[in-house]
């Protein structure tokens, strides 16, 4: 991570102390890592329970961290406690999956609304300098039919699925609850994530790459929901994480909302045409368009880089080559229930 040792403005992170609520995820742990890189002390809470096989360890956050929690967002008591002893804080822990929200709504209440409101009531009582709240491009909805938008952070927001729903509500309650408390917040849109060691979830339309990949290492088709016609604006995990982390301490961010992705659009399609080039054998299906899978669009970066003076180092061409070499040298990361051809419904869009 050099970009993250060379940018000196992280260097006012040394020594501080950031909770990182959902900190074992793909996106936690690496924040976490890039946190512990910058001189500052990562505590991290989280269920560990959002894949149905290990990845504790491949996340590799307790090599990371200060302190790791095994706890839930919607606990008072626990978020409480370590706000009070908190800095500043991301919170990243949701129900982060778009088909699972769709088939639990009662599930993406609880975790992203009523675990967002413990985390908000608890730094709003807290010493906290800023909160860093993690959104999501999906707030945007689609653009016209026959488009490719380009979504801008002031443009308004028509979300089209339970989990877009929930990330909305999360912003207003920030800008509700955070402005007469003495905490600074910045909300911070993520565009698609992707990057190694990222795994997919089972029933899942989200998480392209490692769906794609994955199939392909097992010599299964490569789906193609809706024709692989939707847009995405693919971001790199280590891009993800630099952005904000810079998002903790950079001025100009202070109650402001910033896409973070790389302005450059990519079809579902595109994407896996990249990933088959690298295994010769592999071929397409096209299946229906999930429910709430949108058609996407891509950033406008205008705001990432005049405030946060940010701007993505990996290319998707580069970034799917790194993922791709990844799984070659881990093949055990394909999960088991991967390989059954009945348990794939609904991947990779």
């Amino acid at each position: 991570m050099p970009e993250v040792l060379s940018d000196p403005r992280l260097r006012q992170l040394a020594g501080s102390r950031v909770l990182v609520t959902g900190g074992g995820g793909l996106v936690g742990s690496r924040i976490v890592a890039q946190l512990a890189a910058a001189g500052a002390e990562a505590v991290v809470l989280d269920r560990f329970d959002a894949y149905p096989h290990p990845v504790r360890d491949r996340f590799r956050v307790d090599e990371h961290a200060a302190q790791v929690v095994l706890g839930d967002v919607r606990e008072r008591a626990t978020v409480r406690w370590l706000a009070n002893r908190a800095d500043s804080v991301v919170h990243a822990a949701a129900f982060a999956d778009v088909a699972a929200c769709t088939r639990r709504p009662d599930t993406a209440f609880a975790a992203n609304v009523h675990g967002t409101q413990n985390v908000l009531d608890a730094v709003a009582a807290a010493p906290v300098k800023r909160l860093v709240f993690v959104s999501s491009a999906s707030v945007y909805g689609d653009g016209e039919p026959g488009t490719v938008p380009r979504f801008s952070e002031d443009q308004p927001l028509t979300p089209i699925s339970v989990y877009a729903n929930t990330k909305l509500w999360g912003e207003h309650q920030v800008r509700l609850v955070l402005p007469n408390s003495g905490t600074e917040h910045t909300i911070v849109r993520y565009f698609s994530v992707y990057g190694e060691p990222q795994v997919p979830k089972p029933g899942s339309h989200s998480w392209m790459v490692p769906w794609m990949a994955m199939s392909a290492e097992a010599e299964l088709p490569l789906r193609l929901n809706g024709g692989g016609h939707q847009v995405r604006d693919m971001v790199h995990v280590d891009d993800i994480a630099h952005a904000t982390i810079l998002a903790l301490v950079a001025e100009d961010t202070a109650s402001q909302i910033v896409n973070i992705g790389t302005g450059m659009p990519s079809s579902v399609r595109e994407i896996a045409e990249l990933i088959a080039a690298r295994y010769p054998d592999a071929r397409f299906v096209e299946t229906p368009m999930p429910a709430g899978d949108p058609r996407g669009g891509y950033a406008d970066t205008r705001r990432a880089s005049d405030l946060l003076g940010w701007h993505p180092t990996i290319s998707l061409a580069d970034g799917v080559e790194r993922y791709v070499n990844w799984l070659k040298s881990t093949p055990d990361a394909v999960p088991d229930w991967l390989t059954e051809a009945n348990t794939l419904a609904g991947a990779a869009a």
